[in-house]
């Protein structure tokens, strides 16, 4: 396994450990002496730094591979899926708000798998790096304004990114569904000319 997706695997073994330090009930609110909100976002900052990395050094090392295009967006969802849903359980993110987020995760993962059956590419939204960020910055102020940080109204600052994670999210998605009935209505044209076409030799014979 070259380095990327060594870093990608990572990223996945980190999402578990997120989530028990958000989630568990430490003595004190401190692990080894440190506030577990610190903690959770140090890892989850590691975490972010990956996906970076391997992306980055992929590209440089020319290590591109099916197994690292399949795991990288799934560790990236994983990521993001159990940050969001461990803040909805600390009463730090609305879970109205997370539930649209995530129903537009796999909406746009459903799409895009049904456009990789039919052997079409729906290339990433420039939205995403938009979304992406916002997420990690509001996902990071969320965590740290859970402890002692409380008093920079990280609160406000998570609140407002978890805003444009939620618009980003639905624009990207309305133009992942409009680029998709694009490129897949002239297959479904030739598919009915051809179906016509078969149906007028039956005729014919």
């Amino acid at each position: 396994m070259n380095l990327p997706n060594s870093l990608t695997v990572t990223r996945i073994f980190l999402v578990p450990l997120l989530v028990v330090v958000l989630l568990t009930k430490f003595e004190g609110r401190q692990i080894l002496g440190v506030p577990n909100e610190i903690v959770g976002a140090v890892i989850f900052a590691l975490a972010s730094l990956t996906d970076w990395a391997d992306g980055y050094l992929a590209r440089r090392r020319k290590q591109i591979t099916p197994l690292g295009q399949m795991i990288d967006p799934l560790a990236d969802k994983l990521l993001i899926l159990a940050a969001l849903i461990s803040l909805v359980q600390m009463d730090l993110a609305p879970a109205w708000m997370v539930a649209v987020i995530l129903g537009r995760e796999f909406a746009v993962t459903a799409l895009r798998s049904l456009a990789y059956a039919r052997g079409i590419a729906v290339p990433a939204s420039p939205l995403g790096k938009v979304k992406m960020v916002a997420q990690v910055v509001a996902i990071l102020a969320l965590i740290l304004a859970h402890g002692r940080m409380r008093q920079f109204h990280l609160d406000r600052v998570g609140q407002a990114a978890l805003w444009v994670v939620m618009v980003t999210a639905l624009t990207s998605a309305a133009d992942y569904f409009r680029r998709f009935s694009v490129v897949i209505s002239p297959r479904v044209t030739d598919f009915n000319v051809a179906r016509d076409q078969r149906s007028a030799d039956r005729k014919a014979g």
